[in-house]
């Protein structure tokens, strides 16, 4: 049994010291996963502290210690999906342009500069297609992990991101066609 093991193991029987530096190990992670889906700091770190609390409260039940990041992600990633239905904010209607380091420029013939972050053409998919993309290419994790996190087949994961894999991409081509 690895160190981490041995961390998790101590958690589950209520060793908040164990538990806290665990979490600790993956709050930025958490974070970066909560702050592409409600693009607002305070709501992201939000986000962190329930999933904190969540999974306090049930580190329990969770069976295998090797899936704890896993466990930790499918918590805040339900935390972010309560918190955008509270807010009704599940399909963002119109995309913000943030990060102008990170753009594809094109220059209009009215000199209107329009740009176009990765973060913008994220925020144009529904939720699904917006977590297996974050799960995918934010956080590394194979599809079998992703069906693991969001409950669903891996033949739907792999749909879910060339669905929206697709639709970011419809919408680059748009843009650079005006």
């Amino acid at each position: 049994m690895n160190e981490w093991h041995k961390e998790i193991k101590k958690a589950q029987r209520g060793d908040k010291n164990s538990f806290l530096a665990l979490f600790q190990s993956y709050q930025n992670d958490i974070y970066r996963l909560a702050y592409i889906n409600v693009k607002n700091e305070e709501e992201a770190l939000d986000i962190v502290q329930e999933t904190a609390y969540r999974s306090f409260k049930s580190i329990k039940t969770l069976k295998e210690p090797k899936y704890f990041k896993t466990w930790l992600m499918k918590i805040a990633i339900s935390c972010s999906i309560d918190l955008l239905r509270k807010k009704n904010k599940l399909v963002p209607i119109e995309p913000q342009i943030i990060n102008e380091s990170i753009t594809s420029e094109v220059t209009l013939d009215t000199n209107i500069l329009l740009s176009l972050t990765l973060e913008d053409l994220i925020d144009e998919l529904d939720v699904s297609e917006k977590n297996v993309v974050l799960l995918r290419f934010y956080q590394d994790y194979t599809f079998k992990e992703i069906s693991n996190i969001l409950e669903i087949p891996i033949g739907s994961a792999k749909t879910i991101l060339y669905r929206a894999l697709n639709k970011m991409k419809k919408s680059l081509k748009e843009v650079h066609s005006v």
